[in-house]
Protein backbone atom coordinates (compact mmCIF):
# COMPACT_ATOMS: atom_id res chain seq x y z
CA UNK A 1 0.00 0.00 0.00
CA UNK A 2 1.01 3.31 -0.66
CA UNK A 3 -0.19 7.12 -0.24
CA UNK A 4 0.89 9.80 -2.58
CA UNK A 5 2.51 13.19 -1.30
CA UNK A 6 4.24 14.57 -4.21
CA UNK A 7 2.76 13.49 -7.70
CA UNK A 8 3.91 10.24 -9.25
CA UNK A 9 6.49 9.82 -6.41
CA UNK A 10 5.47 6.44 -4.60
CA UNK A 11 5.12 7.26 -1.04
CA UNK A 12 5.35 3.96 1.42
CA UNK A 13 3.23 4.05 4.70
CA UNK A 14 4.44 2.98 8.33
CA UNK A 15 1.31 0.81 8.62
CA UNK A 16 2.20 -1.33 6.30
CA UNK A 17 4.03 -4.28 6.66
CA UNK A 18 5.74 -4.86 3.12
CA UNK A 19 6.17 -0.88 2.90
CA UNK A 20 8.13 -0.98 6.02
CA UNK A 21 10.77 -3.82 4.56
CA UNK A 22 11.06 -1.84 1.73
CA UNK A 23 12.10 1.26 3.48
CA UNK A 24 14.59 -0.81 5.80
CA UNK A 25 15.90 -2.42 2.62
CA UNK A 26 16.35 0.87 1.43
CA UNK A 27 18.45 2.16 4.35
CA UNK A 28 20.30 -0.98 4.97
CA UNK A 29 21.36 -0.46 0.93
CA UNK A 30 23.03 2.89 2.26
CA UNK A 31 19.97 5.34 1.20
CA UNK A 32 18.39 7.27 3.58
CA UNK A 33 14.41 7.43 4.73
CA UNK A 34 11.87 10.31 5.32
CA UNK A 35 9.62 8.47 7.93
CA UNK A 36 7.02 9.63 10.54
CA UNK A 37 8.70 10.27 13.77
CA UNK A 38 6.00 10.69 16.48
CA UNK A 39 4.29 13.84 15.29
CA UNK A 40 6.41 14.87 12.80
CA UNK A 41 8.80 13.36 10.21
CA UNK A 42 13.15 12.49 10.50
CA UNK A 43 15.63 11.22 7.92
CA UNK A 44 17.41 7.89 9.27
CA UNK A 45 19.93 6.38 7.31
CA UNK A 46 23.89 4.23 8.30
CA UNK A 47 25.57 5.58 10.76
CA UNK A 48 28.61 5.56 8.65
CA UNK A 49 30.22 8.89 8.09
CA UNK A 50 29.81 8.66 4.59
CA UNK A 51 26.58 8.02 4.64
CA UNK A 52 25.76 10.66 6.91
CA UNK A 53 27.69 13.55 5.50
CA UNK A 54 25.61 12.36 1.96
CA UNK A 55 22.20 12.76 3.78
CA UNK A 56 23.58 16.05 5.16
CA UNK A 57 24.23 17.36 2.17
CA UNK A 58 20.63 16.61 0.89
CA UNK A 59 19.48 19.05 3.39
CA UNK A 60 22.15 21.23 3.08
CA UNK A 61 23.93 21.49 6.54
CA UNK A 62 27.98 21.10 6.44
CA UNK A 63 29.10 17.50 6.15
CA UNK A 64 31.08 17.66 8.63
CA UNK A 65 28.24 17.99 11.60
CA UNK A 66 27.90 15.04 13.99
CA UNK A 67 24.54 13.24 13.57
CA UNK A 68 22.22 12.76 15.87
CA UNK A 69 21.15 8.91 16.96
CA UNK A 70 18.28 7.29 16.48
CA UNK A 71 17.09 3.74 17.82
CA UNK A 72 14.06 2.09 19.45
CA UNK A 73 13.00 2.98 23.08
CA UNK A 74 14.38 0.00 25.11
CA UNK A 75 18.08 0.12 23.56
CA UNK A 76 17.97 3.95 24.01
CA UNK A 77 20.31 3.01 27.37
CA UNK A 78 22.48 1.74 25.42
CA UNK A 79 23.86 4.62 23.88
CA UNK A 80 25.27 6.15 27.07
CA UNK A 81 27.94 5.48 29.34
CA UNK A 82 26.70 5.74 32.65
CA UNK A 83 30.29 5.39 34.41
CA UNK A 84 30.43 9.06 33.35
CA UNK A 85 27.38 10.57 34.68
CA UNK A 86 28.41 14.26 36.77
CA UNK A 87 29.24 13.58 40.74
CA UNK A 88 25.41 13.83 42.42
CA UNK A 89 23.83 12.41 39.23
CA UNK A 90 22.47 9.24 39.97
CA UNK A 91 21.92 6.91 36.84
CA UNK A 92 18.77 4.63 38.55
CA UNK A 93 16.59 8.71 38.35
CA UNK A 94 18.46 9.35 34.90
CA UNK A 95 17.04 6.21 33.51
CA UNK A 96 13.59 6.43 35.10
CA UNK A 97 13.18 10.39 33.74
CA UNK A 98 14.46 9.02 30.53
CA UNK A 99 11.82 5.87 30.72
CA UNK A 100 8.74 8.74 31.70
CA UNK A 101 10.05 11.02 28.83
CA UNK A 102 9.72 8.16 26.02
CA UNK A 103 6.35 7.52 27.33
CA UNK A 104 5.09 10.70 26.36
CA UNK A 105 6.62 10.58 22.75
CA UNK A 106 9.60 12.34 20.68
CA UNK A 107 12.42 13.53 23.16
CA UNK A 108 15.59 14.59 22.80
CA UNK A 109 18.63 12.72 25.30
CA UNK A 110 21.95 14.00 25.54
CA UNK A 111 24.47 12.50 28.04
CA UNK A 112 27.81 10.76 27.88
CA UNK A 113 28.75 8.45 25.03
CA UNK A 114 29.10 4.93 25.21
CA UNK A 115 31.62 3.37 22.46
CA UNK A 116 29.32 1.10 20.87
CA UNK A 117 28.28 4.54 19.43
CA UNK A 118 29.45 4.88 15.86
CA UNK A 119 32.02 7.61 15.54
CA UNK A 120 30.74 9.71 13.05
CA UNK A 121 27.58 10.34 15.38
CA UNK A 122 29.60 11.21 18.55
CA UNK A 123 30.49 15.00 19.56
CA UNK A 124 34.14 14.96 21.44
CA UNK A 125 34.02 17.53 24.28
CA UNK A 126 36.02 18.59 27.02
CA UNK A 127 34.74 16.71 29.34
CA UNK A 128 34.43 13.46 27.22
CA UNK A 129 32.52 12.46 24.21
CA UNK A 130 28.90 12.95 24.47
CA UNK A 131 25.87 11.36 22.30
CA UNK A 132 22.57 12.71 21.35
CA UNK A 133 19.65 10.53 20.93
CA UNK A 134 16.72 11.89 19.18
CA UNK A 135 13.61 9.21 19.90
CA UNK A 136 10.32 8.74 19.26
CA UNK A 137 9.00 7.33 21.99
CA UNK A 138 7.01 4.34 22.69
CA UNK A 139 3.83 5.55 20.64
CA UNK A 140 4.79 5.55 17.75
CA UNK A 141 4.25 3.49 14.53
CA UNK A 142 7.56 3.46 13.40
CA UNK A 143 9.36 1.10 15.56
CA UNK A 144 8.51 -1.91 13.21
CA UNK A 145 10.24 0.07 10.84
CA UNK A 146 13.72 1.07 12.99
CA UNK A 147 13.18 -2.58 14.38
CA UNK A 148 13.62 -4.26 11.27
CA UNK A 149 16.60 -1.48 9.90
CA UNK A 150 18.32 -2.17 12.77
CA UNK A 151 18.10 -6.36 11.56
CA UNK A 152 19.38 -5.38 8.32
CA UNK A 153 22.13 -3.40 9.13
CA UNK A 154 23.61 -5.18 11.88
CA UNK A 155 23.51 -2.57 14.57
CA UNK A 156 21.78 -0.92 17.71
CA UNK A 157 21.74 2.41 16.01
CA UNK A 158 20.95 4.72 13.02
CA UNK A 159 21.69 8.16 12.17
CA UNK A 160 18.98 10.84 12.21
CA UNK A 161 18.59 14.47 11.38
CA UNK A 162 15.52 16.80 10.76
CA UNK A 163 13.27 16.68 7.54
CA UNK A 164 13.49 20.55 7.14
CA UNK A 165 15.94 21.76 4.65
CA UNK A 166 18.84 24.42 6.00
CA UNK A 167 18.38 27.96 4.81
CA UNK A 168 21.86 27.46 3.21
CA UNK A 169 19.85 25.27 0.82
CA UNK A 170 16.28 26.92 0.82
CA UNK A 171 17.61 30.84 0.54
CA UNK A 172 14.87 31.26 3.21
CA UNK A 173 15.59 32.74 6.87
CA UNK A 174 12.72 29.94 8.36
CA UNK A 175 11.80 27.02 7.45
CA UNK A 176 8.52 25.56 8.28
CA UNK A 177 8.40 22.86 11.09
CA UNK A 178 9.21 19.12 9.69
CA UNK A 179 5.39 18.36 9.86
CA UNK A 180 5.61 16.40 6.47
CA UNK A 181 8.15 14.81 4.12
CA UNK A 182 6.73 16.67 1.26
CA UNK A 183 9.46 17.13 -1.72
CA UNK A 184 12.09 14.25 0.22
CA UNK A 185 10.11 11.59 -2.63
CA UNK A 186 11.97 13.09 -5.40
CA UNK A 187 15.67 13.39 -3.98
CA UNK A 188 17.93 10.80 -5.13
CA UNK A 189 18.48 7.89 -2.63
CA UNK A 190 15.78 9.20 -0.06
CA UNK A 191 12.77 7.29 0.11
CA UNK A 192 9.18 8.44 2.49
CA UNK A 193 8.19 6.32 4.94
CA UNK A 194 4.44 8.46 6.04
CA UNK A 195 2.18 7.88 8.50
CA UNK A 196 -1.41 6.48 7.49
CA UNK A 197 -3.00 9.23 9.44
CA UNK A 198 -1.04 12.99 10.10
CA UNK A 199 -4.18 13.37 12.44
CA UNK A 200 -3.79 10.27 14.54
CA UNK A 201 -0.04 10.28 14.73
CA UNK A 202 -1.04 14.38 16.62
CA UNK A 203 -3.67 12.74 18.68
CA UNK A 204 -0.98 9.86 19.81
CA UNK A 205 1.20 12.68 21.32
CA UNK A 206 -1.10 15.57 23.00
CA UNK A 207 1.79 17.17 25.14
CA UNK A 208 3.52 17.70 22.04
CA UNK A 209 3.69 20.17 19.66
CA UNK A 210 4.83 19.42 15.64
CA UNK A 211 8.25 20.81 16.03
CA UNK A 212 11.35 19.17 16.24
CA UNK A 213 12.46 17.73 19.71
CA UNK A 214 13.16 18.99 22.94
CA UNK A 215 16.82 17.95 24.20
CA UNK A 216 17.48 17.12 27.65
CA UNK A 217 21.21 16.88 28.73
CA UNK A 218 22.53 14.97 31.82
CA UNK A 219 26.62 14.95 31.02
CA UNK A 220 26.81 17.81 33.17
CA UNK A 221 24.53 19.93 35.77
CA UNK A 222 23.74 23.20 36.19
CA UNK A 223 24.69 23.45 39.88
CA UNK A 224 21.56 22.77 41.96
CA UNK A 225 18.03 24.36 42.76
CA UNK A 226 17.47 25.92 46.02
CA UNK A 227 16.53 23.12 47.41
CA UNK A 228 19.65 21.40 46.35
CA UNK A 229 18.25 19.19 43.58
CA UNK A 230 20.88 18.28 40.67
CA UNK A 231 19.61 20.91 37.66
CA UNK A 232 19.87 19.20 33.75
CA UNK A 233 20.26 21.24 31.15
CA UNK A 234 17.45 21.99 28.99
CA UNK A 235 19.39 21.87 25.56
CA UNK A 236 16.73 23.06 23.45
CA UNK A 237 13.00 23.75 23.82
CA UNK A 238 11.38 21.87 21.39
CA UNK A 239 8.20 20.39 21.25
CA UNK A 240 7.23 19.43 24.58
CA UNK A 241 7.20 22.48 26.56
CA UNK A 242 9.68 23.78 29.67
CA UNK A 243 7.15 23.47 32.01
CA UNK A 244 6.13 19.91 31.68
CA UNK A 245 9.75 18.86 31.34
CA UNK A 246 10.31 20.74 34.85
CA UNK A 247 7.49 19.06 36.53
CA UNK A 248 8.58 15.35 35.18
CA UNK A 249 12.26 16.40 35.85
CA UNK A 250 10.52 17.15 39.59
CA UNK A 251 9.25 13.60 40.03
CA UNK A 252 12.40 12.04 39.66
CA UNK A 253 14.86 14.29 41.68
CA UNK A 254 16.37 16.93 39.47
CA UNK A 255 15.60 20.41 38.55
CA UNK A 256 15.79 21.89 35.08
CA UNK A 257 18.09 24.89 33.64
CA UNK A 258 16.54 26.07 30.47
CA UNK A 259 19.59 27.27 28.42
CA UNK A 260 19.31 30.71 26.75
CA UNK A 261 18.33 30.05 23.00
CA UNK A 262 21.26 31.52 22.09
CA UNK A 263 23.57 29.78 24.47
CA UNK A 264 21.46 26.27 24.37
CA UNK A 265 23.76 24.72 21.88
CA UNK A 266 26.29 22.84 24.30
CA UNK A 267 27.38 20.65 21.31
CA UNK A 268 26.39 21.05 17.83
CA UNK A 269 22.83 20.67 16.75
CA UNK A 270 21.68 18.28 14.98
CA UNK A 271 18.40 17.95 14.95
CA UNK A 272 15.69 20.16 13.46
CA UNK A 273 18.12 22.90 13.01
CA UNK A 274 19.06 25.22 10.41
Amino acid sequence: MSVQQDAAVKTLVLDDPGDVREAAGAVAGGEAVAYGFGNVYALGCRPEREVVERVARTTGRPAGRTAGVTTLPERVPAAFDWTRLPDGVPWQQVRSLMDELLGLGPVGLRGPASDRVPEALVTAGGGGPTVQVVATGTRCPSHAFLGAALALTGGDFLAVTSVDRSRRLTGRDHEPPPRRADGFGAEEGVRVLAHADEEAARRRHPFHRPTSVSVVAFHRTAGHTRSGLPALVLERQGSLSADHIRAIAANHGFGLFAAPPAAAPLAPRTYGTG
